[in-house]
């Protein structure tokens, strides 16, 4: 992958047809994400526009044929590259994209274009459980479609923000790998979130359900656990264990909702305690 991003780098034009064409190929818009993002990280936003508009432009098409995933995840992307790049600060970055991508769930952007009730019809002739269900939240007073609505809305902005996520991860890594190697590692191995960023999202979640954006509060963990995260591999990396720790880690991360809890409950932790400053001390 490196090469594949120093033959990018080699100019504007390299960099312009490979996001074009990876944006243009199904399930593949995340490496025209991570190439729009790895040129705005190196050159700022202006010089990177001819590389983020060849990015954008497929996804637009895709959008218009009804995925809305490819466009909205290269534009956020490019907005956390942004902040990043100015204010070199992963908490920042990801709180603002969070936010967006609640703002989009908000707005319906993510919401089918029919809307759910031929979804939800199409459930109920194919489950009876589903059909059961559906009624009983029918009979409590919810209204099913919104809830369906909702529901599909804040999935798919879960899944726009974690692939943004990624593609600026890559993006950073590959930044680092041409022009500083092992800065990527160092970066996010020393992530976390600071007090004041954590009281910035704690109250955008309180926010969010005074004011019914119930959005911000289904994506509003999502910083925390990536926090969690990132203590997880420096505390690996200071330790100086096998990498086969990390996949095993990913592996519960992935399949069980318990250690979903306990990395973010780790992030909320690191934010007070610095973890790994303190476990450097005694090394």
């Amino acid at each position: 992958m490196l090469a594949l991003a120093r033959w990018l780098m080699r100019g504007t034009p390299y960099a312009a047809g490979g996001a074009a064409l990876a944006s243009l190929v199904p399930w593949l818009f995340w490496l025209g994400a991570a190439i729009a993002a790895l040129m705005t990280l190196r050159k700022g936003f202006v010089p990177a526009l001819p590389v983020i508009i060849a990015a954008a432009m497929p996804a637009g098409w895709w959008w218009v044929q009804g995925d809305v995933i490819p466009l909205a995840s290269i534009l956020l992307v490019t907005l956390m590259a942004v902040i990043l790049r100015e204010r070199m600060r992963w908490g920042e970055s990801l709180i603002v994209g969070t936010l967006v991508a609640a703002v989009m769930v908000q707005l319906g952007i993510f919401s089918p274009p029919g809307g759910t009730e031929l979804m939800l019809e199409q459930l109920r002739e194919g489950s009876q459980e589903v059909d059961r269900m559906l009624t009983e939240f029918a009979n409590q007073g919810y209204d099913t479609q919104t809830l369906a609505t909702l529901v599909v809305g804040g999935v798919t902005g879960f899944v726009v923000l974690l692939a943004a996520i990624l593609c600026l991860a890559l993006a950073r890594s590959w930044q680092a790998g041409l022009y500083n190697p092992g800065g990527f590692r160092e970066e996010f191995h020393a992530l976390r979130l600071t007090p004041k960023e954590l009281a910035v999202l704690a109250a955008i979640g309180v926010i969010g359900m005074l004011l019914g954006a119930h959005a911000l509060a289904m994506l509003g963990w999502i910083p925390l656990l990536v926090a969690g995260v990132a203590l997880v591999h420096g505390f690996i990396g200071i330790k100086g264990m096998n990498g086969l720790w990390l996949v095993a880690f990913y592996v519960l991360l992935i399949t069980t909702w318990p250690t979903i809890l306990i990395v973010l409950l780790l992030g909320l932790i690191d934010t007070f305690a610095n973890v790994r400053a303190r476990l450097a001390r005694s090394n």
